[in-house]
């Protein structure tokens, strides 16, 4: 297995970090480009995506990342790292590393108010999944590339597109481990 990065500029990256650590995967804390050596996926926390995307800039890490995708890494954006991975953001429009074929409202279900937790059938579990749901982003529409592996209210809100993994939600906030799995499975088939 190869070694997982954390986008760690802002937002719950430790939350992550403490899921790759109860499932036995090495990580490291990813701030700078040089961060990313030895690196075959990079998770993208939920936080406040225009800081995120704003240090990202600042710091080089924005082509890092892109190039990383590029050359096979795998990606997974939960929340605010939804976001970040589409390729057309609004409400209001952002710019993004467009590595998903997604369209993305901000700011979806609005306040802190809409927050909830909800368990739901996921295509990667027979059992529903927990979802926790903390002023989601909405996606609106998915490109042909992509596939929906798990929906609420009739809206897709775990989707897939090659080794790109977006969850609107945060399975690490949770005691179940089929994402992050799953998105590890993605890492170890790459690069």
């Amino acid at each position: 297995m190869k070694k997982v990065g954390i986008l760690a500029v802002q937002g719950d990256y430790e939350a992550h970090g403490r899921m790759l650590e109860r499932l036995g995967v090495e990580y490291s804390l990813i701030r700078k480009p040089e961060d990313l050596a030895g690196v075959g996926g990079v998770i993208l926390p939920g936080g406040e995506s225009t800081t995120q995307l704003k240090v990202m800039k600042e710091e080089g890490l924005a082509e890092a990342l892109r190039k990383l995708a590029a050359d096979g890494g795998a990606f997974f954006g939960t929340c605010a790292g939804v976001i970040l991975l589409a390729r057309e953001v609004s409400n209001p429009e952002q710019e993004s590393l467009d590595l998903a074929d997604l369209k993305v409202v901000r700011n979806g279900y609005g306040r802190q108010l809409d927050s909830h937790v909800t368990p739901g059938a996921c295509k990667l579990s027979p059992a529903p999944v927990e979802m926790v749901f903390i002023r989601a982003p909405v996606i609106a529409a998915v490109g042909p590339g992509v596939e929906v592996l798990a929906e609420v209210a009739g809206r897709p809100v775990l989707v897939q597109q090659g080794r790109v993994l977006a969850a609107t939600f945060h399975p690490e906030l949770t005691s179940d481990t089929t994402i992050h799995e799953h998105f590890l499975s993605l890492v170890s088939n790459g690069r």
